[in-house]
């Protein structure tokens, strides 16, 4: 079965705002966004997004051998002509055309290009190469919260509260209020059940879709990935071991990461699941969580952990169904938090942190001012002690702690003590 377009998730209307439309906008008027590349992974609404965003421009899809060769014959001139303003789609498919881009960009300085692309192969060398200090870059990534609240392109998209306090550093915003008598928060609760189970590709949110079709696609969207992403990025011959370590890394997300182990899960080397893991990053479908440890006089892991961007596809990978793992929902949640802070395009730097003996933050967040350690719990009551790990951390880290946090399925807001509270996530990254 052919996996379906993005446009299907705007079937009788149905379409989600995106936090980068108005930003993508704002930018390609700029001086310094003539031109600009727009990567992430495939079905994320990429096309959809800069059609909608760019309706005077030319849109032109490399994805065609037949086709393709009409384009990459013409002079800088002729482009410049006729496609003053264009969009590029599966531009990695034609790197020819990168020169005459390139050219376009320097001869005409009112022409006006974007490029997209289904992985990072676009950052490629030769675009490195050939647009270094011209192209603008910018990633697209699955669905968040606040943006599955809206129902149009004109509905306006909150930042979530959490976001609201990385960006001032207002901690009110965070406990002012109560859950439960909030509708916005209820609306949230729904739709982070379906992130949960389903993840948050555009094409899924269809209330239209039953719960077969959605199933149906994450399957089709794991075969295309395979089949199409993957082969050009890796041109691997075989696909065999690839789909094996990808089946046994969803299994293991949120967990330390051991080469070794998954080498010998997978039969494949170490070296080679190394250079497995890269291409799932770059082609965004994972998040590879790299450990805290600048202060050497403690002893703290190096171990990175793995968390996919996506839980739908996660699960799909499994034949997973019904209730999240602890594992599973903390990687749901990292991967929320991290879609909101790129999106947001705020310079934080994500981390875990363990020790040696076992005390372990699942994510923190360093800023310039500090740190922002999170404890994610799956549980439905949180007591004093599921903040334990989070305590005293001023003895290890070297910067001041802003705000720690207990995110669950608790829905009543809880202050914990020493500068800790513990939070309805949905209230946190939604309402």
């Amino acid at each position: 079965m052919e996996l379906k377009s993005t446009f299907y998730a705007e079937r009788g209307g149905h379409v989600k705002n995106r936090t980068l439309f108005s930003f993508i906008k704002q930018k390609s008027a700029s001086r310094l966004g003539r031109l600009i590349a727009l990567t992430g992974a495939r079905q994320t609404g990429k096309t959809t997004l800069v059609q909608k965003g760019f309706p005077d421009y030319s849109y032109i899809s490399l994805d065609d051998p037949i086709t393709r060769p009409d384009f990459t014959t013409l002079s800088a001139a002729q482009w410049y002509q006729q496609y003053p303003n264009v969009i590029l789609d599966e531009v990695q498919k034609a790197s020819a055309i990168i020169e005459s881009i390139k050219a376009v960009y320097d001869q005409y300085s009112d022409a006006r290009s974007i490029l997209l692309g289904s992985s990072q192969i676009l950052l490629m060398e030769q675009i490195r190469e050939s647009l270094a200090g011209r192209i603008s870059l910018i990633e697209l990534y699955p669905l968040t919260l606040p943006e599955m609240l809206t129902d149009s392109w004109d509905d306006t998209i909150v930042d979530s509260r959490f976001i609201h306090f990385l960006k001032t550093g207002e901690r009110d915003i965070l406990y002012s209020g109560m859950p439960l008598q909030s509708e916005r928060y209820a609306q949230v609760a729904h739709h982070m059940a379906h992130y949960l189970n389903f993840g948050a590709m555009p094409a899924i949110v269809d209330p239209m879709l039953t719960i077969r079709d959605k199933y149906d696609w994450l399957h089709d969207y794991i075969q295309t990935y395979l089949q199409r992403d993957l082969r050009d990025l890796a041109n691997l011959r075989d696909l065999t071991p690839f789909a094996r370590m990808q089946r046994a890394l969803a299994g293991l997300t949120g967990v330390l990461l051991n080469m070794n182990e998954l080498a010998q899960l997978t039969g494949v080397t170490s070296k080679t699941v190394k250079r497995f893991i890269s291409y799932l990053e770059i082609s965004y479908q994972v998040i590879l969580l790299q450990p805290w440890f600048r202060n050497l006089n403690k002893r703290l892991s190096k171990a990175p952990k793995v968390h996919f961007l996506d839980p739908g596809i996660q699960r799909a990978l499994l034949n997973r169904r019904g209730q999240p793992t602890g594992h599973e929902f903390e990687s749901a949640i990292i991967a929320e938090i991290y879609k909101q802070i790129q999106n947001s395009r705020l310079p934080i730097d994500c981390y875990h942190l363990r020790t040696v003996d076992g005390r372990e933050v699942d994510l923190l967040l360093e800023t310039e001012q500090g740190f922002v350690p999170i404890e994610i719990k799956m549980a439905e009551r949180i007591s004093f002690t599921d903040a334990r790990h989070l305590r005293k951390l001023d003895e290890i880290l070297d910067k001041p702690i802003l705000q720690g946090l207990v995110l669950s399925n608790d829905p009543r807001i809880h202050d914990l003590g020493d500068d800790i509270v513990a939070l309805p996530v949905g209230w946190a990254l939604g309402a």
